[in-house]
């Protein structure tokens, strides 16, 4: 699968920020013709970033996961191929839900030879054009986030083996450990914590320093987090205590 160059990367931001952009606007902003447009506009459909629509290209509807991958991409990128490049040619991760890791497991798919595991139908099928294998785990179908769930899921991730998990969270607070917002989904984390892989938290600054009710931890189960430069000194400070490694990825211009 071809990865976006800079003009397609350049024509998914305008379209995300303005909500919908004409060929004609895109081609004038761009300064390229309506043909290479079109093409661009193409190969970003068929690769789920965007939706054609009588000569306009529109966000994706989905008022999830693409919504929230679409919010501060350009950084989401950064954080996902800083994760991406832990990982190595041959091995086998789990990359679990959210908009972060959807990138990072797009990321992957383009750059290396791997195997994903993942409870994240979204991921399964963002990731149908690429020649990486990809094991979907069944159980509950939990329809808003598009992510498997539930004592079935729990007994799969048991049944499987990998090197690296990348986990998303909702929150993250010093007296807490980090926390989710839905308690099946937290549930799933915790079930793959407990098989003991270099576990990586995968997120932007946003979430820390917020809380959600349901702990996913203990906080010594997790190896390292990834976030941007945002996060604060007390809070950088507090996670190296906790033994976490952190690595802070400064946003490209």
């Amino acid at each position: 699968m071809d990865a976006m160059n800079s003009r397609q990367q350049l024509i998914l931001q305008m379209v995300i920020d303005k909500g919908r952009m004409s060929v004609v606007e895109l081609a004038k902003t761009t300064g390229v013709s309506e043909v290479t447009i079109r093409q661009d506009l193409n190969l970003l459909e068929k690769q789920s970033y965007l939706r054609r629509a009588h000569g306009y290209a529109v966000p994706l509807d989905s008022e999830d996961v693409e919504t929230r991958m679409m919010n501060n991409f350009a950084l989401k990128r950064e954080l996902a191929e800083f994760a991406a490049s832990l990982v190595n040619n041959g091995e086998t991760v789990f990359i679990e839900n959210g908009s972060s890791n959807a990138l990072l497991a797009r990321t992957l798919a383009e750059q290396k030879d791997v195997t994903i595991i993942t409870v994240s139908s979204y991921i399964a099928h963002l990731l149908k054009e690429t020649p990486c294998e990809v094991i979907l785990l069944g159980g509950i179908y939990q329809k808003k986030s598009e992510s498997m769930v539930g004592p079935l899921t729990r007994q799969y991730v048991q049944q499987v083996h990998f090197s690296k998990a990348f986990i998303g969270i909702d929150g993250w607070q010093a007296e807490t450990g980090f926390t989710g917002r839905d308690m099946m989904r937290s549930d799933v984390v915790n079930a793959v914590l407990e098989k003991g892989c270099e576990a990586i938290v995968l997120t932007d600054s946003s979430k820390f320093g917020a809380v959600h009710p349901y702990t996913m931890g203990p906080v010594s189960r997790f190896s390292r987090v990834i976030t941007d430069e945002r996060l604060s000194e007390a809070h950088r400070e507090q996670l190296l205590s906790d033994g976490l490694i952190v690595d802070i990825v400064n946003k490209t211009a």
